[in-house]
């Protein structure tokens, strides 16, 4: 069982109810398509017209469960943060505190980048479309970012306190590096189309490891 600092750094899962009324069956079919399309697209890319055309409705129709292209864009992105916790956090904290937990976070973002290699991060194609755009969508997009950093940066403070890393070990510089790593991997991988790119990012996180450890 996790305990309270586990958990406080990330956004609560959403629990859905056993059966969904049928208009919310239906905006649930439109965040996938829309998550779908912004993976390839980009946020910007994304469209209330393109999204009608997709899930063959009228644009009133989908706009009736958004109400706006910015509320849209703004859904994607928590639709993206919740399953990518689904699938990177929350697995790894059925690991032991410390290290293997921090191990298994790093790894299963490995693997989910790996995933989006044919379709993109929302994350990072966010980031370079809305770096220097305020406004809602930025707001959260950045929270979102933030939070995974948190929980990071929790997981090295937690491997620190149980004595696998260094006690002198700067958690906010190791998260630096390893966020770095998998910004490499996904520019390698994904724009310039190197081989191997995943056993260089693991290697490279076992390096930052072994330099830190206790």
């Amino acid at each position: 069982m996790t305990g309270p600092e586990d958990t406080a750094v990330a956004a609560p899962a959403k629990v859905l109810p056993r059966a969904m009324h049928k208009g919310q069956q239906t905006r649930a079919a439109i965040l996938d398509a829309a998550l779908n399309l912004a993976s390839h697209m980009g946020l910007e890319g994304l469209s209330i017209g393109a999204l009608a055309e997709v899930m063959q409705m009228s644009k009133s129709g989908v706009f009736a469960h958004f109400g706006s292209r910015e509320e849209l864009q703004i859904s994607v992105v928590r639709e993206y943060h919740q399953r990518f916790e689904e699938e990177v956090f929350y697995p790894a904290l059925q690991e032991p505190r410390g290290l293997p937990r921090l191990e298994a976070l790093f790894e299963r973002w490995v693997l989910r980048v790996a995933s989006e290699l044919e379709s993109g991060c929302i994350y990072i194609s966010g980031a370079v479309e809305f770096d220097d755009r305020p406004g809602p969508v930025r707001d959260a997009l950045a929270l979102m970012v933030r939070t995974w950093h948190a929980a990071l940066e929790r997981a090295i403070h937690l491997a620190i306190a149980s004595g696998h890393l260094r006690p002198d070990t700067e958690a906010a510089q190791l998260l630096f590096e390893i966020h770095g790593l998998i910004l490499a991997l996904h520019h390698d991988a994904r724009f310039l189309r190197h081989p191997g790119v995943l056993d260089r990012a693991r290697r490279g996180f076992t390096r930052l490891v072994d330099t830190n450890r206790a």
